[in-house]
């Protein structure tokens, strides 16, 4: 029988998500966990979203506004531009398969670094695309002079996550101003920002405020990490009106759903509650990676809400004994199969973890 699927999916790994506390319930019969695997914002969407789901004003018998016309309008208040030059996605994954399926085909090519954001090369392994995956300096860095040299005349897409998932790090204001303005014109440079709201450093500029430097530039953005809305995936880019447009061609009409548009909204309108979670998860990040570093680990410098955390043995080993102590991390593959990625979570969930994992570590290896 001729086979159903086609040959280069079998090559794909699916994408990996952070285990599910419901499966760890199911698995291990414990009751008590806390997660920290998937990067979510520990302290919570604002209050205005519980009110917002309270309020039963959803008419779920009508489909969603499919042109999500009040959230981008708000979107293009917040950031200073115009509405159509954003596009609403499931979650900035789809935005991702978007650019993927829209922007190139036969033999053009991508670039992306690794490790980084899986996604970027499940969507061209999806294409069939030619790819190349940059490794950052030291597992950690990246290397903008690596990836402009890996750019070739069949490149149509580049991928740079700032700051970077699952490492933390970032690239400067300098360095990414010579990303975006040496890169030849014809390529579409993606900067995904998931995480932007965490970066602190002196010299972190968002790429929002560099759109000036080059015509082809996607920013992506979410709120399912700092606007604690992981549940009802909402993410957006904002481009070129005219990619925008040609996005649109492929976006289903109803692809972000009403109480997703509505929370979103909600969240976006609450700045205090956002400021007041990101300045505590911060302050969290530094104190865990300070009791992390105490304890004579490598943890990467991070300016996103986790720390990347080098192991003296195999991270997925370390992984699965934190699970049954009731503390979900996230194991990570190669070319960083001894090391997890911890999520900052609440004081007493960062306290928690520490504890088992001070037990992991004593145990036999």
């Amino acid at each position: 029988m001729t086979p159903l699927i086609a040959p280069h999916m079998l090559a794909l790994r699916p994408y990996e998500p952070g285990k599910p506390e419901e499966e760890v319930r199911r698995e291990l019969g414990l009751e008590s966990i806390v997660k920290l695997a998937s990067n979510e914002n520990a302290f919570g969407a604002t209050p205005r979203v519980t009110e917002a789901l309270a309020s039963g004003h959803w008419n779920p018998h009508r489909y969603p506004d499919p042109r999500t016309y009040d959230l981008r309008s708000a979107l293009g208040v917040h950031h200073g531009i115009d509405r159509d030059e954003i596009i609403l996605g499931n979650g900035s994954n789809e935005v991702i398969d978007f650019l993927y399926r829209v922007c190139v085909s036969g033999d053009d090519h991508s670039v992306f670094g690794r490790p980084s954001f899986s996604c970027y090369q499940i969507g061209a392994i999806a294409e069939q695309l030619p790819h190349t995956a940059v490794p950052l300096r030291d597992r950690v860095h990246w290397d903008v002079g690596a990836l402009i040299d890996a750019v070739a005349p069949a490149t149509r897409l580049l991928f740079v996550a700032n700051p970077n998932n699952p490492t933390g790090g970032y690239i400067g204001e300098s360095e990414l101003r010579r990303l975006l303005t040496e890169v030849p014109e014809e390529v579409l440079v993606v900067v995904d920002e998931a995480y932007v709201e965490f970066a602190d450093a002196d010299d972190f500029t968002p790429a929002t405020e560099l759109r000036g430097l080059r015509e082809r530039l996607m920013v992506l953005r979410t709120f399912s990490k700092a606007y604690g809305l992981a549940g009802v995936r909402v993410g957006y880019g904002i481009g070129p009106r005219e990619l925008v447009a040609d996005l649109n061609r492929l976006r289903a009409p109803f692809n972000v759903n009403t109480i997703a548009q509505r929370l979103a909204l909600v969240a976006l309108e609450d700045q205090a509650h956002l400021e007041r979670t990101v300045r505590a998860t911060i302050e969290q990040r530094e104190s865990l990676r300070a009791a992390l570093s105490e304890r004579g680990l490598e943890v990467a410098p991070s300016q996103a809400n986790f720390l990347l955390v080098a192991l003296p043995r195999p991270g997925r080993e370390v992984f699965q004994a934190l699970l049954h102590e009731g503390v979900i991390v996230r194991p990570m593959n190669p070319p960083l199969e001894d090391s997890i990625r911890v999520t900052v979570g609440l004081p007493e969930e960062n306290a928690r973890f520490l504890k088992a994992f001070d037990r992991v570590l004593e145990g036999p290896a």
